[in-house]
């Protein structure tokens, strides 16, 4: 069978999009006036940030092979689209650029390539050999220990010059395995049409389009089609390739990769990992995907009310597109309706944010992001604590859990020293320590993932001048001494800044928030008091002064005692406002605070 399934993994920046490009350009699926670089990272994101956020397949033609590629995303953040993009092929490029080695993210998905079994083939690549700094023997000596092969199998090119990418093309064709045939298939199981829905986005003209691998069988347009998830029915109203753009055909045949568009409006119906068949036909639903699990959570509100219903449907769009994306309900009382999304990873949720302000114009409010913590409580049930505002009492509580992840940084041996100090401000433990090479080092350290997802990888890059690198898997819930600390603004809890801290971090926290809320928080006619509070004790305390009205302008002349009167009369004013009034804090107060 001349086809061949496969698709490109690496680190972040290691060149899989460039690469990607020479494909297009030397089997001609792009004409070179189309031509353009990063041709597949179609999103403005993308091209502005140089990274590629969601996988793209294409199929192209090559010495009389048909070769369906999935170009896949390199931040850890995006692992989920790599794992989805490897289930519907057999083979992967194993990339990595020969200026940096190997990095965290460049293990982590090798990791989940191995995972698929020893029939999935994996063709390691060294990028960049055209660059003066590059290291092509250290970086082969590292891939060949790494993976276990010969130094001779690993190929050497230059993406960006085209160096050598030909070789690449004539391996994928002797060593990835072709898709298993329709015969083949017919001897294990019942035949029939099953496709794997790995990717699905919306059209307006076309409603909901599935990304499909098909499985074995045939499907035609105008078939009627059953939805094993979701348990609908749909019709194939249009199928066809990605060469790149929709390239319609008139039917699919096994080991194809392609699109179905079911002209289905509802957008929770198609789903990543469903299993899509022919109406009437009794076959058994494929293996999916685990859905995957969000670490990291945020409050989104839009900050106009009638804003909330296109919000919503921003939100089941992007979750057609990015099935990692979670969001539910919430309600605040400063705020009005929103929803509590669940992400990936701080990157994830900046992306996400961006694409529901440019590409759906929303104008919202963002809370900081936080993770899920675990409490037991005094009958023995376990509770999951998104939001601080969901905190029980601590009379409730018998134990507090928070998630845990194993770290994984890569680094220069000559910024070891920074990166241990910026390690151990994390409050975890270390694990192993190796050496990639004579100038490379390996470091796994366990730590709370409250911590990580803030600043550390910004601290990291900061400190090693950009040449470390750091991936984290999660480890699992450990207890932690945790504690809810509440903000008062003029004696009244405002639930919106409560955060959920390390009893040890609680006093630099409390300064800090109420620091920032001093700046943000506009004067009243009273003075403002700001506190932070940790069961029931005030652990930090600003004040936003009163403005003041200068009640002895008026006065011509006249005795000291007449405006001693005046200022005595304004300042029990002021101390009845600072009882009874209530201060006014505009939305953008709470943006800033979040924001910084």
């Amino acid at each position: 069978m001349k086809v061949r399934n496969f698709c490109i993994i690496s680190h972040i920046d290691h060149g899989k999009s460039t690469l990607a490009d020479r494909f297009l350009e030397i089997t001609e699926t792009v004409s070179k006036k189309d031509m353009q670089d990063q041709f597949l990272d179609d999103m403005e994101l993308e091209r502005e940030r140089g990274i590629t956020i969601k996988l793209r397949p294409v199929r192209m033609n090559y010495k009389g092979f048909v070769f369906n590629m999935i170009d896949t995303p390199g931040h850890v953040d995006f692992s989920y689209e790599v794992s989805r993009s490897l289930a519907a092929v057999e083979g992967a490029i194993l990339l990595v650029d020969a200026t940096k080695g190997i990095q965290a993210q460049t293990l982590a998905n090798l990791d989940l390539a191995r995972a698929k079994g020893e029939s999935f083939k994996i063709i390691p690549v060294i990028n960049k050999i055209d660059l003066d700094s590059a290291r092509i023997k250290e970086v082969e000596k590292e891939m060949s220990e790494t993976l276990g092969v010969k130094e001779t199998e690993i190929l050497k090119i230059s993406g960006k010059n085209g160096t050598n990418v030909k070789d690449v093309l004539d391996t994928i064709i002797e060593k990835i395995p072709p898709p298993e045939t329709f015969l083949e298939a017919v001897k294990k199981r019942k035949s029939g049409f099953r496709a794997l829905v790995f990717d699905s986005e919306y059209n307006s003209y076309k409603g909901v389009v599935a990304h499909v691998r098909v499985v074995e069988g045939e499907i035609n347009a105008k078939d009627k089609i059953y939805f094993f998830a979701s348990r609908s029915i749909g019709e194939a109203k249009e199928i066809g390739f990605f060469s790149p753009k929709w390239c319609p055909q008139k039917k699919l045949a096994p080991g194809d990769i392609g699109y179905i568009a079911t002209g289905i409006k509802e957008v929770g119906v198609v789903k990543s990992g469903d299993t899509i068949c022919k109406k009437g036909e009794d076959v058994s639903p494929l293996e999916g995907y685990r859905d995957p699990e969000p670490v990291v959570f945020s409050s989104f509100f839009p900050k106009e009310a009638q804003d909330y219903s296109a919000f919503r449907n921003a939100l089941y769009e992007i979750k057609l597109t990015d099935p990692a994306l979670t969001f539910e309900p919430e309600f605040k009382e400063v705020f009005g309706r929103g929803f509590r999304c669940g992400f990936l990873g701080s990157l994830h949720s900046e992306i996400i944010s961006e694409r529901l302000s440019r590409e759906y114009d929303l104008n919202l409010i963002i809370s900081a992001p936080s993770v899920t913590f675990r409490v037991v409580k005094n009958d023995g049930g376990e509770e999951e604590i998104r939001s601080a505002s969901d905190w029980p009492d601590e009379s409730q509580i018998i134990e507090k859990k928070e998630p845990w992840v194993f770290l994984e940084v890569i680094t220069p041996e000559s910024a070891l020293g920074n990166v241990n100090d910026i390690l151990t401000l994390l409050g975890g433990s270390y694990g192993d320590m190796r050496y990639l090479s004579s100038e490379r080092v390996f470091i796994t350290y366990s730590a709370p993932l409250r911590k990580v997802i803030i600043s550390f990888h910004d601290d990291l890059k900061g400190a090693t001048k950009g040449f470390a690198s750091a991936g984290y898997k999660m480890k699992g819930f450990f207890s932690g001494d945790l504690v809810k600390m509440e903000i008062l603004i003029a004696h009244q809890i405002d639930e919106a800044f409560s955060v959920i801290v390390s009893q040890s971090e609680a006093p630099k926290e409390g300064k800090r928030m109420v620091s920032r809320l001093k700046e943000v928080i506009p004067s009243q006619q009273f003075a403002v008091a700001i506190q932070a509070r940790v069961g029931g004790k005030i652990i930090a305390r600003e004040t936003v002064k009163a403005r003041r009205k200068d009640v002895t302008g008026d006065l011509y002349g006249g005795d000291v005692t007449r405006k001693r009167k005046l200022l005595e009369k304004q300042k029990k004013g002021k101390k009845r406002l600072e009882k009874e009034g209530k201060v006014n804090i505009p939305q953008d107060a709470y943006f800033k605070v979040f924001k910084k």
